[in-house]
């Protein structure tokens, strides 16, 4: 996969004809101020389970305001990135998760494109296993949740109520990781998910372009090809889905440096 702009959402610069121009900030300072809270549990190694620091002192080391920070907590208190005790201050999380916070989350940077290109490579892999699995072991019963959660994500977007496309995108995916029958693969897929939203909270402000449309009309390829048991057919719509929904990302992260900087 290319590695287009640069390496973070937070600070991103432009290579053109050999020339780096640097772009202004366009995301809110408490979303950016938790990529930083994040790149510094990195880089201090902290663990999970291991007491953070306070917040004055993130406010003093990342150079903005305690208000700015405790809104950034609470953002990382949401995805499970972070836990405040009362009285005892801010900790680590530390969620059990395979891929959650418990195990990779401490190393996953949601602003840092190399790590999203990473984790869209390792979900195609994924997606991909799954629905091939999915097209040979699917039940009826496994087959209505399917098709029942792409109706779902489809009258999401023919009522432009984003957080219902939301539900039945999630739904869908995890319907196709069930009727694989694989119980790792489930939990993977889970938890990979969990990260790619993440990513889009912190990185994308919630939302990742235009590709509603075509994902709706891929997910339908992929429960046909499911539902009359073409293993490869099922498998090839899957990786077609994530490759789109990558290359929506990117241009989402373009559109938004060229317009910071008009």
């Amino acid at each position: 996969m290319r590695r287009p702009i640069s390496r973070t959402l937070g600070g991103v610069a432009e290579q053109t004809s050999g020339v780096e121009r640097a772009a202004a900030p366009y995301r809110p300072g408490y979303e950016v101020a938790a990529e930083q809270v994040l790149e510094l549990i990195s880089r201090l190694r902290l663990r999970p389970g291991d007491r953070m620091p306070t917040e004055i002192d993130l406010a003093q080391r990342l150079g903005t305001s305690r208000t700015v920070v405790r809104e950034a907590v609470k953002i990382l208190s949401a995805l499970g990135r972070v836990r405040a005790h009362k009285g005892r201050g801010l900790y680590v999380a530390d969620d059990e998760g395979m891929l959650g916070t418990g195990r990779w989350a401490p190393f996953f940077l949601p602003a840092d494109l190399d790590h999203v290109y990473m984790l869209f490579e390792f979900r195609r892999t994924q997606e991909m296993e799954t629905s091939r699995l999915a097209a040979r072991r699917a039940t009826p019963a496994e087959l209505h949740e399917i098709e029942k959660a792409a109706g779902v994500c489809r009258h999401g977007f023919d009522t432009d109520r984003e957080a219902l496309f939301n539900e039945g995108d999630d739904a869908f995916h995890t319907a196709i990781a069930t009727a694989s029958h694989n119980m790792f693969l489930q939990v993977a897929v889970r938890e990979a998910r969990r990260l790619q939203a993440q990513s889009s909270l912190i990185g994308m402000s919630g939302s990742i372009g235009g590709h509603a449309a075509k994902a709706v009309e891929e997910h339908e390829a992929i429960f046909q090809a499911i539902r009359i048991g073409d293993a490869e057919a099922a498998a090839e719509a899957a990786a077609a889905h994530i490759d789109n929904t990558l290359e929506d990302y990117r241009r989402e992260i373009q559109q938004r440096i060229f317009s910071a900087t008009e």
